[in-house]
């Protein structure tokens, strides 16, 4: 069997979008940030937003993860990576909000 070659599940094109909005995602809030187009408030909503988009672009893109086809386990794998993250934000937020809180009194 010289002559034999998979079929490639994933081609360069899916890699060089994923890479691309990677990208975008990375520079926008660079952007707003270094020009100030927003105030506070919205400068931190656009980098929460990018942020979210970005790990979906990273889970479709790079790790090919989706919900139609990819086994029972890698969901449930990706479900404790979520879990892992919300109690690291979580406790990183928490942490600083109550640093605020002591040192402000």
């Amino acid at each position: 069997m010289q002559g034999f070659k998979p079929a490639p599940t994933h081609t360069h094109k899916a890699y060089l979008t994923g890479f691309v909005l990677a990208l975008i995602l990375t520079a926008i809030p660079f952007a707003v940030v270094w020009t100030g187009a927003l105030p506070v408030g919205g400068a931190i909503s656009v980098i929460a937003v990018a942020a979210v988009i970005q790990v979906l672009v990273h889970l479709r893109y790079f790790l090919h993860l989706n919900l139609r086809t990819t086994p029972r386990e890698n969901l449930l794998a990706l479900a404790f990576a979520v879990v892992l993250m919300f109690i690291m934000v979580g406790g990183s937020l928490f942490i600083m909000f109550d640093l605020h809180f002591r040192m402000m009194r």
